[in-house]
């Protein structure tokens, strides 16, 4: 996840993009390990925030993923990628990645 997120931070300083990341977690230390990963890590650009643990109703959120990675361009979803717990390695990381120009122009 860390790798996906720092992935996500360096591309928003490179191309036209915005982003963020939204953890789903009733873990009350949750906002503290967030602040912890942005200042490890030195993200910077990427948004990070914190809803519960079912998520935005409006995301449907597959309730197996582990991560869900959507990418989209003025409100209309472009790809959108469910992660089981393990699935997340570093070459769906680049996949998520090569997908970046389907919102960017």
């Amino acid at each position: 996840m860390t790798s996906l997120v720092k992935s996500i931070d360096k591309a928003t300083g490179t191309k036209d993009l915005c982003s963020f990341v939204v953890f789903l977690s009733n873990d009350e230390a949750m906002p503290k390990k967030i602040g912890k990963l942005a200042k490890d890590h030195g993200i910077a650009k990427c948004v990070l925030t914190l809803d519960a643990v079912s998520g935005p109703p409006a995301y449907k959120i597959a309730k197996e993923a582990d991560v869900t990675v959507i990418l989209y361009n003025e409100r209309k979803v472009a790809v959108n990628f469910a992660f089981r717990k393990g699935e997340l390695t570093p070459k769906a990381v680049a996949n998520v990645l090569s997908n970046l120009s389907k919102i960017t122009p």
